[in-house]
């Protein structure tokens, strides 16, 4: 599967860069950057993919079974401005790049001492021969890592500032998954480009963990009345269990139900809100109107001044 996803994807830059990227450079003058827009191609051919993928699996589902109408289609008009931008980025991935070219001179000059970065499979050898549960390993790291992002998000002032933004969302989709200050969104994507770096997964992987992760956010902020049940929401985030967290939080809240993708952090870190009590209205009741109604660039800016306004205490 995952050799299936990256022929696909190649393929697809492939295309894209023979038919519409190099002549585009040929005719501008612009073949010195020829390497660099073949990357970022490559970035852009796995946000595209990331984002039909979502909407083909969510949009069906919150048609069948929405929490309540879509009454405010300009927040959704928004937050689909944040999904482009945050997608066709992939900052997660090029975050990993980023710490992938600063951290091979470190890593040769510790090899050279006679250390080297640690693996899971340099960990668990056996792993080598079992790369499905390798990668199921590695989307659980990472999940409980961004468990206690999340709590951080929470927790801190100055990072409540930015993530307000997220949580200011009233009419909640499956597209509010990206609603996130950009300063936010950098936070995160080095967060788990490090990580990753760090427990040393593979770069052809990497683009799949972060699909996986992104469609359980997706999928969790769905609007979408849908239950996974007592024994299936203590397996996987529902849309239910996540909706809770939207539904309480204000800035004087840590909050509950930060898991991504797996409930059990909430469960063993003693944040976990179990109770079937219905599909709570979503939002933060203390966020300015600027943040609720305003468009993605009045949000930033806002998102901004109260980052300032915490850091200067």
């Amino acid at each position: 599967m995952l050799d299936a996803l990256t022929h696909l994807l190649d393929t697809a830059s492939g295309w894209l860069y023979a038919e519409a990227l190099q002549p585009f450079l040929y005719a501008t003058g612009l073949m010195a950057y020829e390497e660099d827009a073949f990357n970022w191609l490559n970035f852009v051919v796995l946000g595209l993919f990331q984002v039909a993928v979502v909407y083909l699996i969510c949009r069906p589902l919150e048609a069948w079974r929405p929490v309540e109408p879509r009454r405010d289609a300009r927040a959704i008009r928004t937050d689909i401005v944040y999904t482009l931008m945050a997608r066709l980025g992939v900052l997660p991935l090029i975050a990993f790049v980023l710490l992938s070219g600063v951290s091979a001179p470190f890593d040769a000059a510790m090899a050279d001492l006679g250390w080297v970065s640690p693996s899971l499979e340099s960990l668990i050898p056996p792993l080598r021969e079992m790369p499905v549960l390798a990668f199921v390993l590695y989307v659980v790291i990472l999940d409980l890592g961004e468990y206690w992002r999340h709590r951080l998000q929470h927790r801190l002032p100055w990072w409540w500032a930015l993530h307000s933004i997220h949580h200011a969302q009233k009419q909640m989709t499956f597209w509010t998954d990206d609603r996130n200050h950009v300063i936010d969104d950098l936070l995160g994507a080095l967060w788990v480009g490090a990580i990753a770096l760090l427990i040393g997964v593979p770069p052809e992987q990497f683009p799949l963990v972060v699909l996986v992760l992104r469609l359980a956010e997706s999928l969790s902020h769905a609007n979408l009345r849908v239950s996974f049940g007592r024994l299936g929401e203590r397996l996987l985030v529902s849309p239910r269990f996540h909706r809770l967290h939207h539904g309480v939080l204000s800035a004087g809240q840590e909050g509950r139900n930060f898991a991504v993708l797996l409930p059990v952090w909430d469960w063993v870190f003693g944040t976990a809100d179990w109770r079937r009590d219905g599909f709570p209205e979503t939002g933060d009741p203390e966020a300015p109107e600027s943040l609720v109604s305003g468009g993605w660039w009045r949000q930033q800016v806002e998102g901004t001044r109260r980052l300032w306004t915490a850091l200067r205490g």
